[in-house]
């Protein structure tokens, strides 16, 4: 949480932000509700009761969607939140909530589709919005074991999926990234479904070099994932 705080104070404070999560795939691309304090999704279950309780409200995003509708084609649902992809890591980075944010859904898992939205995305960061990836640069959750929780053992297969991106992120090898499936280590333990490691096509896509070398924000492990963050660089 400390590092995503940190991040964001890295960053010149956002206008708005537009967040892709792992937890929402629908097609055609869709946008949260842009309402004021728009309800959370607690798509997650087994946690203590404080969980399902909490909020995160942020401001009305009427404008954003407005700016997003005219670069994309989009449906508005009127009531959907954010789900825990998206208000976890805000909570973290933009506490008071005062932000406008809204979440767009995953409508593909193809690389170059979402590299497609992405690129309509693009001007929006000119205007100061902040376009987010959220997932998880391994994400083997049927792979968990009691070492990797209780005492942080990173099994191989995570660290050399994590060795493959950081190279390829470090290149600017966006073929080589879309070839995950064939050409990652570590596969399928690193990602069983791709719904984790795909978001980050949309941020290389409204990157103004998509095939441009990234910097890495966060590194390291947790629970024996990485959780190699990274941004785009102008």
């Amino acid at each position: 949480m400390r590092q995503l705080f940190d991040w964001s104070q890295s960053m010149p404070k956002p206008h708005d932000i537009l967040i892709v999560s792992a937890h929402w795939e629908s097609a055609p691309p869709t946008l949260s509700a842009p309402d004021a304090h728009t309800p959370l999704v607690y798509d997650f279950g087994g946690f203590h009761p404080r969980y399902y309780t909490m909020r995160y409200p942020t401001p009305a995003a009427h404008a954003l969607a407005r700016r997003v509708s005219a670069t994309l084609p989009v449906h508005q649902h009127p009531t959907r939140g954010l789900d825990h992809g998206a208000w976890v890591p805000l909570m973290a980075m933009y506490p008071l909530a005062d932000v406008p944010v809204l979440q767009l859904s995953m409508p593909t898992q193809d690389p170059a589709g979402l590299m497609a939205i992405g690129a309509r995305l693009r001007e929006l960061r000119a205007s100061g919005t902040l376009v987010i990836g959220s997932g998880f640069m391994v994400h083997g959750l049927p792979f968990l074991t009691r070492e990797m929780v209780l005492h942080g053992a990173v099994p191989s297969w995570s660290s050399e999926f994590d060795a493959w991106a950081a190279e390829a992120l470090g290149r600017g090898d966006v073929d080589e990234l879309a070839a995950y499936r064939d050409r990652a280590p570590g596969m399928p333990y690193a990602h069983p479904t791709p719904d984790h490691f795909t978001p980050l096509f949309v941020t290389l896509g409204a990157a103004d070099r998509p095939d441009a070398a990234v910097r890495t924000a966060i590194d390291g492990y947790m629970i024996g994932f990485s959780k190699r963050s990274f941004q785009t660089v102008p």
